[in-house]
């Protein structure tokens, strides 16, 4: 970003004109410095070489001033006995998890929301000189900036919109790192807890959802299948005997059931011929 670009050429300015602002008696220490390690050659060689691995960056301190060039690293790099220090800065890929975070949602409701952050070092310079632990301030920066985003959101925005939530927090960690050198590369939610009497609450709410959609389609069936007998005796009411061959099929399929009672129904018209002759 154009922030990060200002920020290092400052710093970059900075370190240049380190080396000149020491003064007369900086540099006589200096001077001390280098007749001392001469002195003590071959013995004093192995307390100037120093060696960072190809993941890491060393910030060397000379006076107490960055010198120019800033980071060394990876491989050899020489130091001055008594006047420079260094400081090792990791720039592999961190990942912590973010604690369960109490959060009052938008519309009222309690949850406990946890996540997984990803950073880097990005600048190493201002990783050391701009904060005095950058990986504790990320932490806390993550716990406050989960709470802040939560809080602006109701519980099914939570619960659908994960992605949304997590690529939101990833912009302002990133944009609020920027000035310490870190690169946040990846935010993620892990788990979302519910109070357990909202959750059953919930689970009652989606058990009676269902039942009600249960009793609509039964519903729907009785009605299609009272127009399906509709229709069909429409058709028997055409075609008499149609009714017959109904009777039959029914019978056959009692008989294939090894059933041995067998209902005969009896004609309206005999029986109504009986009645008239009482």
């Amino acid at each position: 970003t154009d922030s990060s670009k200002t920020n290092f050429s400052l710093t970059v300015c900075t370190l240049e004109s380190s080396d000149t602002d020491n003064g007369l008696c900086g540099w006589i220490i200096v001077v001390l410095s280098v007749l001392l390690m001469l002195a003590t050659l071959p013995l004093s060689i192995w307390t100037c070489i120093k060696i960072v691995k190809e993941y890491e960056r060393a910030i060397i301190f000379r006076l107490g001033r960055i010198v120019r060039g800033g980071a060394k690293g990876p491989g050899l790099f020489f130091i001055l006995p008594c006047t420079d220090s260094f400081i090792n800065v990791d720039m592999r890929t961190i990942t912590f998890d973010i604690p369960p975070q109490e959060v009052l949602t938008k519309d009222s409701v309690t949850v406990s929301v946890d996540g997984v952050v990803y950073y880097r070092v990005q600048n190493a310079t201002l990783a050391v000189a701009n904060i005095t632990n950058a990986d504790a301030a990320t932490r806390l920066l993550a716990q406050t900036t989960l709470r802040n985003v939560l809080g602006t959101k109701n519980l099914a925005e939570i619960l659908s919109d994960r992605n949304e939530i997590a690529h939101s927090m990833q912009s302002t960690l990133d944009d609020a790192t920027d000035d310490w050198g870190i690169k946040v590369e990846r935010v993620e939610i892990k788990d979302v807890k519910l109070p357990q009497q909202l959750q059953r609450a919930m689970a009652a709410e989606a058990e009676a959802s269902r039942e009600a959609r249960a009793k609509v389609i039964a519903a729907e069936g009785e009605v299609n299948a009272s127009r399906a007998l509709k229709e069909a005796s429409l058709v028997i009411a055409e075609s008499p005997s149609g009714l017959q061959l109904r009777y039959l099929q029914t019978l056959n399929t009692i008989a294939a059931e090894k059933n041995s009672t067998i209902i005969f129904p009896l004609p309206m018209d005999m029986m109504q011929a009986f009645m008239k002759r009482d």
